[in-house]
């Protein structure tokens, strides 16, 4: 096997336990730490690579180079029983969109909505981890968030909007709950760092070059822009994240949100949260059932050609969550490398391998 593509496979428990001391070795306090490392190790279990603890090295930077605070806590403004507004205070944005879902769903409790708008925050990941907060708390949600410019509105050239997700979830019974998580691109961005970290190919309808030529090569990937998906229809939504998540919150937008791998100045991110009680219109069990059986229509229904089995969105990676509790992530050398650099460079522990 060629050592470059041999995967390490590394437990949740000492991924956490990893990132956690990097974490506190670069100033971020032991519980905003703990925030951050779940949310990263979540986004590894869930298979979703891009936006899992390979993100330590530029969150690192940015630190070093004193746009990102590690220290700062975000404060919380209530501007009506139902809504909001955290300031990230130019922190981690796990830390700061955790607060507010946190505050989305007290407020959903007593009065069937709240709604959370964040500012002056950086990078949160994956945006499925704010989603399960709210399952977890047996909530539906909606979570957007602006980043900065990788896609071309539908007929430009240059890097405008953010490859922004849109995610939502509500929660079931029996069955796997519905978790939505998708960018308006063709693909995330971060897949195309990752190829690029791991020396590999990308698909050729994924971005263009620098001279708006497709390319598959991740690096000219990243000097041009990518595409979105459905045409207009992709570049609209990715216009929507930056109204809902720029614009309203008072952070960056239009372009202006800064890049998590640029440590030149800070990023500015805004979000948007919401969190719903399910039981707004019937009883809970009752919306519960009625989900099960809509999880049970969509995969239950007939196939096309070639097609082994449906899966409800959100399924996969909760499938993948599950599997790799048990095996272990994995991870190239190179990954592994990068990680243990950052770990030297304040004196914590190495990664620890589990096996290979």
């Amino acid at each position: 096997m060629d050592p470059a593509t041999e995967k390490h496979y590394v437990s949740a428990d000492n991924a956490r336990t990893f990132v956690h001391s990097v974490l506190t070795g670069n100033g971020v306090s032991p519980e905003n730490a703990t925030i951050v490392a779940d949310c990263l190790v979540r986004a590894d279990l869930r298979g979703v690579d891009t936006h899992g603890i390979n993100r330590i090295p530029s969150y690192m930077e940015r630190i070093r180079q004193g746009v990102l605070d590690a220290k700062a806590n975000p404060v919380l403004n209530q501007i009506t029983p139902v809504v909001a507004q955290v300031d990230g205070q130019n922190g981690f944005g796990f830390v700061a969109a955790h607060l507010g879902m946190k505050r989305a769903i007290e407020m959903a409790r007593e009065f069937g909505i709240g709604f959370v708008s964040v500012k002056h925050s950086n990078h949160f990941g994956m945006s499925a981890w704010v989603v399960q907060q709210a399952l977890d708390a047996g909530m539906m949600s909606l979570v957007f968030t602006n980043s900065s410019p990788a896609l071309p509105v539908w007929g430009g050239r240059e890097k405008l909007m953010g490859v922004s997700p849109l995610a939502c979830g509500a929660p079931a019974g029996k069955e796997k709950p519905f978790i939505l998580d998708m960018a308006p691109s063709i693909a995330a961005r971060g897949k195309i760092y990752k190829a690029a970290r791991r020396g590999e190919k990308i698909p050729s309808d994924w971005a263009l070059d620098g001279e708006g030529r497709p390319t598959d090569d991740p690096h000219k990937a990243l000097e041009g822009v990518m595409l979105p998906m459905g045409g207009p229809k992709g570049s609209a939504l990715a216009v929507m994240m930056d109204v809902f998540s720029g614009v309203l919150s008072g952070s960056a937008f239009a372009g202006h949100v800064t890049n998590p791998y640029d440590p030149s100045k800070p990023a500015d991110v805004g979000h948007f949260l919401v969190a719903i009680k399910p039981d707004l219109f019937m009883g809970l069990e009752e919306f519960k059932e009625r989900m099960d059986y809509l999880y049970q229509r969509v995969v239950g229904s007939e196939k096309m050609a070639g097609v082994d089995r449906i899966y409800f969105p959100g399924e996969i990676e909760q499938i993948t969550h599950e599997e790799r509790l048990k095996t272990g992530i994995p991870y190239v050398q190179a990954e592994i490398d990068a990680l243990n650099r950052e770990a030297e460079k304040v004196g914590a522990e190495r990664i620890v391998i589990d096996r290979k």
